[in-house]
């Protein structure tokens, strides 16, 4: 295939995938559907038949997003198809399979419950950023079709790039093998303590939502010197504590952070552009108390965000595809590389700490929302966070049918007097 710069056209009907999203086709199971879900809750039940045509105008604008995955001999990729995205009221599991390579499909779906909109998309397309990005437009077009006497003069747009902006291989735009050698690694990693439980039935995921106000947690984290990620990653892991068994006191504990690169290196783009970090605290050797865990963890992330750690990290990861070796090796052999390598990243994380953060939208169309949220597929224990306004929402996933984890992590809130909404599967199913 001739190089593609990331855009379809008439010529090249077909797209590389990111360097982030070659790792997701090959290490997707029914067990861990690399599936993330942002949901908007406003203010009216759901018009269907409004919300199709919504779908209709933002697919028209993300014209990056109407494809499929195809397997190549060397690669997946991405090719542009005619389909259309197809509004249904929700009646499956949240996050749900939605690549299979049997069958050719659209790598999102777009649905709806009452009052709530939902929008579930699979890794490789893109990150939590970019379908964001998507999401926030399909929210506007939803309102502006909804209640057009309010919006005669539409409003100003809070997410504002080119089609090509939107397409770009960011990975590819940084890439500079020189970065990789600027920064070594002083200590070698140590195997993560591993979370265990009874498998949830059927793959579906446990899920608890958390809402709160930002303020409260806001003030909280300042009294505690820090910021609301870090306060809330600690108090995390000393919920995880409480349920550790001993013997899992030999293993630090180790949350791994995806990190938006768009905050370092000017980019809009809509497909993957992410890294991760790792935090570490070794209860063993230390306290455990919640202020010594806030200041590990702060160290940690002031330690690991850095762009030059981040540029470091990120061009390692992309050095696979610029390898002439392995760019000529057949995609089974890569596949076994990449889920080898999967499982050795594993070996490294307790659970995951996601941040979307706050989520804007114009301010004449506030009136109409209540709250966003965001979930994501794990055979672990992942927490989300974003917030609207002073509501913040954290979303618990799991892998594991037990909740104690949760249970004390919401009550830990609740005893710092925060006030807590909880929804759980059933509101969900």
């Amino acid at each position: 295939m001739a190089e593609n710069n990331g855009m379809f056209s008439e010529s090249e009907p077909w797209s590389r995938l990111d360097n982030a999203a070659k790792l997701f086709p090959s290490t997707t199971k029914k067990s861990d559907t690399r599936v993330f879900r942002f949901s908007c809750d406003l203010d009216h039940d759901i018009d269907k038949e409004i919300l199709q045509q919504a779908a209709d105008m933002t697919a028209d604008d993300f014209p990056g997003y109407m494809c499929v995955i195809q397997k190549g001999f060397f690669w997946y990729y991405l090719e542009h198809c005619e389909l259309r995205p197809v509004v249904t009221e929700e009646d499956l599991p949240v996050c749900a399979e939605l690549y299979d390579p049997e069958s050719r499909g659209l790598l999102f779906r777009i649905s709806y419950r009452k009052n709530s909109v939902n929008f579930e998309v699979f890794h490789a397309l893109t990150d939590g950023n970019g379908a964001l990005r998507f999401f926030k437009a399909l929210i506007y077009n939803y309102l502006l079709l909804r209640f057009p006497e309010e919006y005669r003069e539409p409003p100003k747009e809070t997410v504002d790039a080119s089609t090509s902006q939107k397409s770009d291989d960011s990975f590819r735009r940084y890439y500079d093998p020189k970065a990789i050698k600027k920064v070594k690694d002083k200590k070698p990693k140590r195997r993560a303590y591993h979370l265990t439980g009874e498998p949830a039935r059927e793959y579906r995921l446990q899920v608890i939502e958390g809402i709160c106000s930002v303020k409260s947690v806001h003030d909280m984290a300042k009294r505690s010197g820090t910021t609301i990620t870090v306060f809330l990653t600690a108090l995390f892991m000393q919920s995880i504590r409480k349920e550790m068994p001993l013997s899992g006191l030999k293993h630090p504990m180790v949350i791994n952070v995806p990190v938006d690169l768009r905050h370092f290196f000017p980019s809009e783009t809509a497909k993957n552009f992410f890294s991760t970090i790792g935090v570490e605290y070794d209860f063993k050797k230390r306290s455990g108390e919640l202020s010594d865990i806030i200041a590990e963890v702060d160290k940690g992330f002031k330690s690991e965000l850095t762009e030059e750690k981040l540029a470091a990290r990120m061009n390692r990861m992309a050095s696979l595809e610029h390898n002439a070796a392995a760019r000529i090796a057949p995609l089974p052999l890569k596949n076994f590389v990449l889920r080898c390598a999967r499982s050795i990243k594993d070996d490294y994380e307790t659970a995951v700490v996601s941040n979307i953060g706050r989520i804007t939208m114009p301010a004449e169309m506030e009136r109409h929302i209540i709250q966003f949220g965001i979930l994501i597929s794990t055979m672990k224990l992942q927490m989300c966070i974003c917030s609207f306004g002073d509501r913040l929402q954290i979303g618990f996933t799991s892998g594991f049918t037990g909740t104690d984890i949760q249970r004390d992590f919401f009550r830990s809130l609740s005893e710092m007097g925060i006030g807590v909404e909880i929804r759980a599967n059933g509101f969900f199913s």
